[in-house]
């Protein structure tokens, strides 16, 4: 009895892992999302990559609200290998599975958004990074190149404002 409760609650946990990338992705906002798929197709269409990638799990989120409907978007997050190989089409977790032999990819972004559209000009900063190799220096240029990122002289930082963890 204790062994098939055992394979019961390690399949639950198996399923609940797998399914948990999704239902994030899922609860963010469009602007947010917007920006994890240009993430994920730039990982994805990349060389060196073999597995596919999907979104996991949101780090940190902030928005700078700029007014006429423009916004300054920056979102840390992971993005977690598949049991596909790069290029699936149509790809989520229920089709393509985490594994979990696999170190996450870090990404953090930042954009301008107008009318809900991510906007051309400034050109979208996209920087992934497998998890073991990120160093601080990384994490500071990051925040430094969003920081700098299309304001005018005097406003506020986008990493200063209020958002969502």
């Amino acid at each position: 009895m204790a062994v098939w409760l055992y394979i019961v609650g390690s399949l639950a946990a198996v399923f609940l892992r797998t399914s948990e990338g999704l239902n994030d992705f899922e609860k963010l906002s469009d602007s947010y999302r917007k920006g994890v798929e240009l993430a994920v197709q730039q990982i994805n269409t990349h060389e060196g990559v073999q597995q596919h990638f999907l979104f996991f799990k949101s780090l940190k989120q902030s928005c700078f609200e700029a007014g006429f409907q423009v916004s300054y978007i920056y979102h840390h997050f992971y993005l977690k290998a598949t049991k596909c190989t790069r290029g699936t089409e149509n790809a989520d977790s229920k089709k393509c599975p985490f594994r979990n032999d696999r170190p996450f990819i870090d990404c953090a972004m930042c954009y301008k958004t107008f009318s809900g559209k991510i906007e051309e000009d400034p050109k979208p900063f996209v920087h992934c990074v497998h998890k073991p190799a990120l160093t601080e220096d990384m994490m500071k240029t990051r925040v430094d190149h969003c920081n700098k990122m299309g304001y005018g002289s005097g406003s506020p930082t986008l990493l200063a404002s209020t958002g969502s963890d």
